[in-house]
């Protein structure tokens, strides 16, 4: 069975920061683009970040730049999503998409470009 599965969120104050897995099972990452998006409460899904499946491009969401990363490690098979200088606007449940529809240096930050999904972690930013 194809899953994705993220871990790492929780409660940090702001400031903070945490580092989101996104680990999948019953298949290999390499060759696949790896999206991570967000959705709080009452709002819509947004793109965070992305990368390519050789880990040669990636993107971000002009509200994380300076404060969040994106890595990969296929060895390990998981995505890793860094996030630094944590705000209460980053509070959100976080998921990660996978697809293998995609080129070596092509991703992109809108859920359309993805066909496999999490099911999501949260992240709660808060004094």
């Amino acid at each position: 069975q194809l899953q994705l599965v993220e871990s790492g969120g929780g409660l940090v104050q702001p400031g903070g920061s945490l580092r989101l897995s996104c680990a999948a099972s019953g298949f290999s990452l390499d060759g696949t683009a790896i999206g991570w998006f967000r959705q709080a409460p009452g709002k819509e899904r947004e793109g965070v970040s992305c990368v390519s499946s050789s880990g040669g491009r990636t993107m971000y969401a002009d509200s994380v730049k300076g404060r969040f990363t994106i890595s990969r490690d296929n060895a390990k098979n998981t995505v890793y999503l860094q996030m630094n200088s944590l705000k209460s606007e980053d509070t959100a449940v976080y998921y990660c998409a996978a697809t293998s529809r995609t080129t070596q240096n092509m991703c992109a930050i809108n859920s359309w470009y993805y066909d496999d999904w999490g099911q999501g972690t949260q992240v709660t930013v808060s004094s």
